[in-house]
């Protein structure tokens, strides 16, 4: 077993632009909330071919506010992937709501359509149907959004795309984040995702009202509109607050940094493609076997996960690589599991998937040698010699 530097899983690539960006504004008037953060927006509206960006704190704040302005409520229901971080069904707490969980696609970890449709059916007669579905766009791979849009036509529920994986892949030869089968899609922007902006995160949608109302709650639920107050105002510096909102704003730091990586965008996502098609070619083996990549999509790769024959073997093959040094992880432990949800359900594939499941370091300035030494150990560990270039 080689010992060497710490690989992790992911790691932010900052340039000298980045960095004169953010200085720039460090030394400009404004800090917080100046002119560079509706210039991010604008350039996400730009790339992805959505209407409205409001650019906030954190993917988890774009959420909250994205189910608000859905109009989730007390006792409303709430259904996501089992496969995902806890901030995907901690939006719905956040509103009062009920949280449930559909199964995943063995293949892929993605929601799947038909655990999704099934589901549906039993609700429908229960009495029980969902007000938001969150498919996860778990690895950077885009869900089936066409058949789970033409399900939320059928069955009445609103889509969040939750994309913290995925910006910068296709589905179906559009981008993620246009939002033509959901109503808002929310991006992640924290540094091990495809860019980052520090801490943030935005929700995309093609809707005024939604942008409107997100817009509000953003920021303390407070507006300087003197068409949207109920009170004259008292002068030019008065303001009212409508709504209770939050402080969930990008500062002008934050989308500076923002902006300039999103110059690198397509270039990171295909330098992850390039290193996800070296690991495709190392685990020809029938002992090792990643996620299938759907052919109607394009993943944007923040995580090349694969799997192993069972959690015994999982376990021993973690603690191998992390003692090399080889920073591997486990992305996720089922949502449902988590303590605080207390959910004694057992979904099928979602537990096969745990059991079997280890994230490999990706990430676009990892090199030839490092990833030479993260597949030798594996191969070491299963006993192959097999290095594939």
């Amino acid at each position: 077993m080689e010992k060497f530097k710490h690989i992790p899983y992911g790691r932010q690539n900052i340039t000298e632009e980045d960095i004169e960006a953010v200085i720039k504004v460090l030394r400009s008037d404004f800090l917080t909330q100046g002119p560079v953060v509706p210039v991010f927006e604008q350039r996400l509206c730009d790339y992805t071919g959505a209407k409205y960006a409001i650019a906030v704190n954190s993917c988890t704040s774009a959420l909250h506010v994205a189910c608000l302005a859905l109009g989730l409520g007390l006792g409303d229901i709430l259904w996501t992937s089992p496969i995902t971080f806890v901030a995907s069904a901690n939006c719905a707490l956040y509103c009062g709501a009920i949280v449930d969980f559909v199964d995943i696609e063995p293949d892929t970890a993605l929601m799947s359509v038909e655990k999704l449709k099934q589901k549906l059916e039993l609700a429908e007669k229960e009495g029980k149907l969902p007000k938001i579905v969150i498919p996860v766009h778990f690895s950077g791979q885009p869900c089936d959004m066409k058949e789970i849009y033409d399900l939320g036509q059928q069955y009445g529920f609103k889509i969040i795309e939750d994309a913290a994986h995925a910006i910068g892949a296709k589905y179906q030869n559009g981008i993620v984040g246009n939002c033509q089968y959901s109503d808002i899609t929310v991006f992640s922007f924290h540094p091990v995702k495809i860019i980052t902006t520090g801490e943030g995160g935005v929700a995309m949608t093609n809707s005024p009202l939604y942008a409107e109302k997100m817009d509000l709650l953003r920021s303390h639920g407070i507006t300087r509109d003197t068409a949207k107050m109920q009170k004259k105002p008292d002068g030019p510096w008065y303001y009212e607050q409508i709504k209770l909102g939050f402080n969930y704003r990008m500062t002008d730091i934050q989308a500076a940094l923002g902006l300039s990586q999103l110059n690198r965008l397509n270039q990171y996502v295909s330098s992850r493609s390039k290193i996800a098609e070296w690991y495709d070619k190392q685990f020809n083996n029938g002992i090792i076997s990643p996620l299938v990549k759907k052919s109607d999509r394009n993943s944007a790769y923040h995580l090349y996960v694969i799997r192993v024959r069972d959690d015994k073997e999982r376990n021993s093959l973690y603690n191998n690589l992390r003692e090399s040094g080889v920073g591997v992880n486990i992305h996720y432990i089922p949502l449902y599991k988590q303590v605080y949800y207390n959910n004694s359900g057992v979904l099928k594939e979602a537990e096969a998937y745990y059991q079997r499941a280890i994230s490999l370091p990706i990430f676009p300035n990892i090199t030839t040698s490092e990833l030479n030494i993260v597949m030798g150990n594996i191969l070491n560990y299963f006993d192959l010699n097999v290095l594939t270039e």
